[in-house]
């Protein structure tokens, strides 16, 4: 595959766009920035944060490739009533396993650093494995696309674990659950069952997870502040 083909939208165009919607409705919204400000970082660089992951969700970083099979190629997947789009292939090798900016490595960095500024080692590891089985059990495996998750599921999953693992802590929970929990779960401990789906790019956070993970971000941590009652922020 040419470098190009690992770049491309996450979910088809119109679904996307509701993203897009979410994310500027985000922009309005002052509780929304409140339930990240509990996290213990500023409204600007959460909203920075959420539109980076919009934006890196276009790019995929390959890091290996399986040996050549059958292969689906510009076509659109229906998985829990979205649709994910599958790249258009002109040099086909094998499935590409990749790791997707937008719903992998902002997530992770962003968990680390919630993991460290609150330490919340144990209860995030105990909050991520939950999730992580839930989502393990839940996930498919979807021909032409990778591994999926039905969209919504990280959200309650996550918002619920959260919620009763740590009232105070809910909101730094919600996010770390959601984001490690689904990756770990849904994409890493699945691996071994991409091959055969005859999927262009296999991506860890991409297509098939991003939704959930992103829709995490939002509506997870804001569901967990709602419900975790009013606490000084401090900013470290």
């Amino acid at each position: 595959m040419e470098m190009s083909q690992y770049h491309y939208l996450p979910l088809a165009p119109g679904f996307f766009a509701i993203l897009v919607g979410i994310f500027f409705a985000v922009l309005l919204l002052q509780t929304v920035r409140f339930a990240y400000t509990s996290l213990g970082i500023s409204s600007g660089t959460a909203l920075l944060l959420l539109f980076g992951s919009l934006i890196g969700s276009i790019f995929n970083i390959p890091i290996v490739q399986l040996p050549p099979e059958r292969v689906m190629s510009d076509q659109i997947v229906d998985f829990f009533g979205m649709q994910y789009e599958v790249p258009m292939v002109t040099h086909w090798q094998g499935t590409v396993i990749a790791v997707n900016v937008g719903g992998a490595v902002i997530p992770t960095l962003l968990s680390l650093y919630l993991l460290i500024k609150r330490d919340l080692w144990v209860k995030g590891a105990i909050a991520t494995a939950i999730v992580a089985v839930v989502l393990h059990w839940l996930a498919n495996p979807v021909p032409g696309l990778g591994i999926a998750v039905p969209v919504f599921v990280p959200v309650v999953t996550t918002a619920a674990v959260a919620l009763l693992l740590s009232r105070r802590d809910a909101a730094p929970l919600a996010y770390i659950a959601g984001s490690l929990g689904t990756l770990i779960g849904a994409d890493l401990t699945n691996l071994d069952k991409v091959r055969g789906l005859g999927a262009p790019v296999a991506s860890i956070g991409g297509a098939g997870t991003f939704d959930g993970i992103f829709l995490t971000s939002i509506l997870a941590v804001l569901i967990a502040n709602l419900y975790a009652g009013p606490r000084q922020v401090q900013y470290g």
